[in-house]
């Protein structure tokens, strides 16, 4: 009967050295080198960590090869649309989706955390005018630790239940306020008759008393159901991506014993970064850059030719070697709401035309470089009227519950380390 194990010989020797293999219950198996150093006296070289699993997770599964997306087992597309971004939020945090009394129980929870202490509101004007929200989100996440410090030992799931929920229900006022004090208008308080995310698009577009903005025609900018569905959706397919860059330095700070708020401001200022969760913002850039329909032709052009340093932005995946499934979702989203907004957008113009450009090209398609989830959620912010300044603060907002139940799954594992990878040195 063969061995469940992996032989390595090193040449130079001819030692060898026998390693167990462990199997998930879905993907690639590992190889379990914890010895490795010890054994051979080598480290691994994995730049990127693309072949090596960091931890052992029960929350999020990704086959990119497949386009497969799971949440504690639920496929992508039976969630986003389906079920309410606070389920899917209970089923990241909790492990199973709620009953009907748990969820309604849960969002009444969640509303009545959403207010902030004052003293962390007073923090904002201490930055300065027009600081970018996620400056501010990130600063306030790392004060949100000095006001709940009982959040540091935590000994049972009941104490693990309600610092989950708190960080839950108060980012989306964080990030409103963060937004509206970088513009200088009023600060607008949550609305414990609101759900999370008419709550938060309500603080967005708000005047103080509770008026929307005044269009004209007898007619208030209310929040319409359509873009709160929309909103939600994008909130459930953010909501957690497997051991992505801000996620693992999520669990890596949070291997520290650092507060647990503090590790997720560090998920934050991960999030920043263009290539992560800032690819929106560039995507949006990118389309303003190309102007008009007329002008789609040339810059396929400018991305095909190896010469150019031009890059199409929001298609293809690190992780997708195919189509994005969130991107699926997101498509039909943005076909619903230009008809159900009788939205006549130019930008909405171009990327339509980019889309159909590079899906009908065998160079995009024979690279699978398809339309992945930056490309439409950029134009369907766009198309909610949210300010491009507020596209990396939302994906914040949606990927809390995964960061945070990665964190919580990291501490109640009895087999964790401190994270501290090897190098390769090449200096003097």
């Amino acid at each position: 009967m063969a061995k469940n194990t992996m032989t390595l010989t090193d040449n130079r020797s001819g030692k060898s050295f026998e390693y167990n293999i462990i199997d998930g219950t879905r993907g690639p198996s590992v190889v379990d080198i914890k010895s490795f150093y010890k054994d051979s006296g080598m480290f691994t070289y994995d730049p990127g960590y693309t072949s090596t699993a960091s931890c052992e997770s029960k929350i999020t599964f990704i086959d990119g090869e497949n386009s497969e997306l799971r949440y504690r087992g639920y496929d992508i597309a039976d969630l986003a649309g389906k079920r309410s971004y606070l389920d899917v939020s209970y089923l990241l945090m909790m492990g199973r989706l709620p009953t009907k009394a748990e969820s309604e129980d849960f969002d009444l929870e969640i509303r009545h955390r959403s207010f902030l202490n004052e003293g962390i509101i007073r923090l904002f004007d201490a930055l300065p005018d027009g600081a970018h929200p996620m400056a501010t989100m990130g600063a306030a996440t790392t004060a949100l630790s000095a006001f709940y410090k009982d959040h540091l030992h935590l000994e049972d799931e009941e104490e693990f239940k309600t610092m989950r929920r708190r960080i839950l229900a108060k980012m989306p006022t964080i990030a409103a306020m963060a937004y509206r004090n970088s513009i200088g208008t009023p600060l607008i308080y949550p609305d414990v008759n609101k759900y999370f995310t008419e709550n938060f698009l309500y603080m967005l577009r708000a005047y103080p008393g509770g008026n929307m903005k005044y269009l004209g025609g007898g007619k208030n900018d209310e929040i319409k159901q359509v873009e709160v569905d929309a909103l939600d959706a994008i909130l459930t397919l953010h909501a957690d991506h497997e051991q992505n860059a801000s996620t693992t330095t999520v669990r890596n700070v949070g291997s520290t014993e650092a507060h647990p708020y503090v590790a997720i401001s560090s998920g934050i200022a991960a999030l920043w970064g263009s290539a992560h969760g800032g690819a929106n913002e560039k995507v949006m850039d990118q389309l303003r850059l190309i102007g008009d329909v007329k002008n789609v032709p040339s810059y396929i052009a400018k991305a095909k030719d190896k010469n150019d340093p031009f890059r199409l932005m929001g298609f293809g995946h690190r992780v997708y070697k195919n189509r994005d499934p969130r991107a699926e979702t997101l498509k039909k989203l943005q076909d619903k709401l230009k008809e159900e907004l009788n939205l006549d957008s130019k930008l909405l113009d171009i990327a339509h035309a980019v889309e159909e450009a590079a899906l009908s090209d065998d160079y995009f398609k024979d690279r699978g470089l398809y339309p992945n989830i930056d490309f439409y959620s950029g134009v369907i912010l766009t198309a909610l009227k949210i300010p491009v300044a507020m596209f990396t603060p939302i994906f914040v907002i949606g990927r809390i519950p995964g960061w945070i139940s990665q964190w919580s799954e990291l501490k109640q594992d009895p087999t964790h380390k401190i994270a501290r990878p090897r190098q390769l040195y090449t200096g003097n």
